[in-house]
């Protein structure tokens, strides 16, 4: 891999997350800011493959199999809070997580 293929992957990983970055940063919604994370995993997951294909290594491709893991346990942990969340109030806010105290 030349490059400038590199740079332009690298640079297209960096846009990805920072695009996540703002939106687990600016928004208050749950489900966006979830969306944000899973963003900024993939953003990750990009860089990694790419750095792993200009390298010659398939150790990139495997710690990117081990985020796509973990971003899918976070997903699922995340919107079962939310549903739970949601069950108990009209609206869902991150600062209503506290009532899923006790």
């Amino acid at each position: 891999m030349a490059v400038g293929e590199l740079s332009n992957y690298v640079t297209l990983s960096a846009v990805l997350f920072f695009l996540g970055v703002a939106g687990v940063i600016l928004r208050r919604n749950p489900l966006v800011m979830l969306m944000g994370v899973e963003l900024m995993l993939n953003a990750s997951n990009l860089a990694l493959v790419a750095f792993s294909r200009a390298w010659g290594s398939m150790v990139g491709h495997i710690f990117a199999f081990l985020v796509i893991t973990v971003a899918a346990a976070e997903a699922a942990i995340g919107l079962a809070i939310i549903v739970v969340v949601f069950h108990r109030s009209a609206r869902v806010d991150v600062d209503d997580v506290t009532i899923l105290k006790g």
